[in-house]
């Protein structure tokens, strides 16, 4: 069932279970306090084999381990050796996710996942910033479609410091690892091992010959330029401060040691060389390292000949502190953002071009949509046609954002009434003088009225500012350009962003929800506008063009419910606040509902509700709520008189702490009376 390729004499570093930290296990005679969730499948532990694994010999969709209460104020990191084996390719293969629980939290965050299979032991180093809360590391095993899948997790260790430090002491090399080349790779020296014909130095741990090191050596160079690469485990948390090593470098003729960042782009940045002089014994390297978004560091040799020597590293260290004198406040892309509810924040646009975008309010109605951030608060307008410009154009720049840095860049937009869709909207990189650098992007087609997700990623060399251009050739030609909640955030859109904890935009499934009662009268997973005409939503909440959650009132009967309700979650003490977003247009839209059910408790508590029509919009809806015992959050939905009743949620979210803005009006009824007005 599971293919173990570890050497019978495997040793990992470990002396035993006494000298374990808290958190770590070999799992050689026992879990070490680690246990399993009886509802779900048995993990089973090898003693002989030094593992715990599942596998598919019970019946059940996943297996769950939970560690022991940790606590650490320092910086850590967790590596983790485990293996997946399967028996073939499957469209729902299996995973192995491992989850932070922290203390007062009802959701676990999401830490890492990984789903690759393999013949042998693979390794994954997880970085966990500081906290002063109590925490558990939770290993969750799923076991997918393939009926022969196993899942065995051979050794959790968390030690103090950073992932990307390492003295290559441990069998396991911290998670580093040799980008093979048929000529020249890194190895592992020290140890008494006399396997290459360069002469050795000690290592520098322990200034022994039985210490470990680093290596790699020009003895079978057969090309110009072959290149050795040692790469580090990815950075998953932000970390900027001080990268040092100890080298030795011993050259017949020329010889280039680089080290670079590669972020998840593939995107390199030099940050050291060394200056090509001979080094006769242990070196130290200092460079001041940024990693504000995942990036990996690579330590790369390249040499010119067989003869071209060796390259020795050792203790590999990192500091939160910068080896130079640095000033400075770091960028925060926060600044870059802005949903205009106060003011324009950072933006701002040129006298010369005129007042090109105003910032507006459209109060709840059943005719026009509001903004995208609460359903009822302000946004971007670029009307064309309140100018008297033909040739009309609406420049609003951004800040002034570094050079060298990945960018992703959100923002969402709606169009109305145009003819023809280019040069509607579009959005240039200007350098700081307001020199029009390049265009990155541009409306093609949208949905039209819809507030729609438009994601771009950029990095540029020089400090840049994003500037949004709104166009129009013709006078008769323009309409409305709407433009909302803009955020900058650091590396690729690409990037494969872990979930946010608590939060469920129904893009992929139904998250922690299921339906009382699944049938034609229950809630619905839809993506576009509803079937019958003038009611329901034209698109999601999230991005305009994904899914959402609704009931279709054409198949249910007046008065008829639908019941959607969370799985059961963790009590905290103190409050919780509840976002989401509903949509209810109709002229015979019924009732929305959220209660609060305790375990073991029956009563439904009511905390929030809303009756009849609301708005053609999508509305946020606040609920600040308490329970220090496990519960679940219940969204009932009442078709009301007609079939123009259907009703939609989305984007729902849970957080910690009381909410940041509370509504006034739990339970109200209706819209108000002042219908389509545009607020300046």
């Amino acid at each position: 069932m599971l293919r173990l390729c570890l050497l019978a004499g495997l040793a990992l570093g470990l002396a035993g279970a006494a000298l374990l930290s808290p958190g770590s296990c070999t799992f050689e005679d026992s879990a070490c306090g680690y246990q399993w969730d009886y509802a779900h499948l048995p993990w089973t532990l090898h003693g002989e084999g030094h593992y715990i694994s599942v596998d598919t010999s019970y019946e059940g969709e996943k297996a769950v381990l939970s560690s022991p209460d940790l606590y650490s104020e320092e910086w850590s990191c967790v590596r983790l050796i485990y293996q997946i084996a399967t028996s073939d390719t499957s469209p729902d293969p299996a995973r192995l996710n491992l989850y932070l629980r922290q203390e007062g939290e009802s959701f676990d965050r999401l830490l890492w996942s990984a789903k690759e299979p393999s013949d042998s032991w693979l390794i994954a180093s997880l970085d966990l910033t500081n906290s002063t809360k109590k925490y558990k590391l939770v290993l969750e095993g799923e076991m997918g479609q393939d009926k022969s899948t196993s899942i065995a997790v051979f050794e959790i260790k968390i030690t103090s410091g950073y992932c990307i430090e390492c003295d290559f002491e441990e069998n396991h090399l911290c998670g580093y690892v040799n980008r093979w080349n048929p000529n020249v790779n890194w190895f592992v020296g020290g140890g008494n091992i006399r396997n290459s014909q360069s002469i050795l130095p000690k290592d520098h741990t322990l200034n022994s010959a039985l210490g470990h090191y680093m290596y790699v050596d020009s003895v079978y160079v057969k090309h110009f330029q072959e290149v050795a690469q040692l790469i580090s485990p990815k950075t998953i948390a932000p970390v900027s401060g001080c990268l040092s090593f100890y080298y030795q470098l011993k050259q017949e003729s020329s010889i280039v040691f680089t080290v670079y960042l590669r972020d998840m782009s593939g995107f390199y940045e030099e940050i050291w060389k060394t200056d090509n002089a001979l080094n006769a014994d242990w070196a130290l390297a200092e460079v001041d390292f940024n990693a504000p978004y995942p990036m990996e560091v690579i330590f790369e040799v390249a040499f010119n000949s067989a003869k071209g020597g060796y390259v020795a590293l050792d203790d590999i260290s990192f500091s939160p502190v910068y080896c130079s004198n640095r000033t400075g406040t770091p960028f925060n892309p926060a600044n870059a953002g802005c949903n205009f509810e106060e003011d324009l924040c950072n933006f701002y646009q040129d006298h010369k071009d005129g007042p090109g975008w105003s910032r507006v309010k459209v109060k709840r109605n059943v005719y026009r949509a509001g903004d995208h951030t609460t359903g009822f608060g302000y946004y971007l307008l670029a009307n064309t046609k309140f100018t008297s410009q033909p040739e009309y154009v609406g420049r609003l720049y951004g800040p002034t954002l570094p050079g060298n840095l990945q960018f992703c860049l959100r923002f969402y937009y709606a169009l109305y009434g145009f003819f023809k869709m280019s040069g509607t909207l579009a959005v240039y990189i200007f350098e700081e003088n307001h020199v029009v650098q390049e265009k990155i992007w541009s409306v093609l087609d949208s949905p039209k009225g819809v507030w729609t997700q438009a994601e771009i990623s950029f990095k540029k060399p020089m400090p840049c500012k994003v500037v949004f251009v709104s166009w129009c050739k013709s006078f008769w030609d323009c309409g409305l350009v709407a433009l909302d909640d803009v955020s900058l955030s650091l590396g690729s859109c690409q990037a494969a962003d872990l979930p946010s904890p608590g939060e469920c935009t129904f893009e992929k499934d139904e998250c922690v929800f299921t339906q009382k009662k699944k049938g034609r009268g229950s809630w619905h997973r839809r993506r576009g506008p509803t079937p019958t005409s003038y009611t329901g939503p034209r698109g999601d909440h999230t991005t305009g063009v994904g899914y959402y959650m609704y009931i279709e009132a054409s198949n249910m009967v007046y008065g008829q419910r639908a019941y959607l309700v969370s799985r059961s979650l963790r009590g905290t003490s103190g409050k919780q606040c509840l976002t989401f977003f509903y949509h209810m247009y109709g002229a015979g839209t019924g009732l929305l509902s959220v209660y609060l059910k305790k375990e073991g408790d029956d009563e439904e508590i009511p905390l929030w509700r809303r009756t009849g029509e609301q708005s053609i919009s999508w509305l946020r809806g606040l609920i600040e709520y308490e329970s220090d015992t496990n519960y679940q959050i219940i969204f009932e939905a009442i078709r009301g008189v007609s079939i123009r009743s259907d009703t939609a949620i989305d984007d729902i979210l849970f957080q910690a702490g009381p909410c940041l803005e509370v509504e006034e009006i739990q339970f109200s009824s209706g819209y108000p009376d002042i219908l389509n007005e545009i607020e300046y």
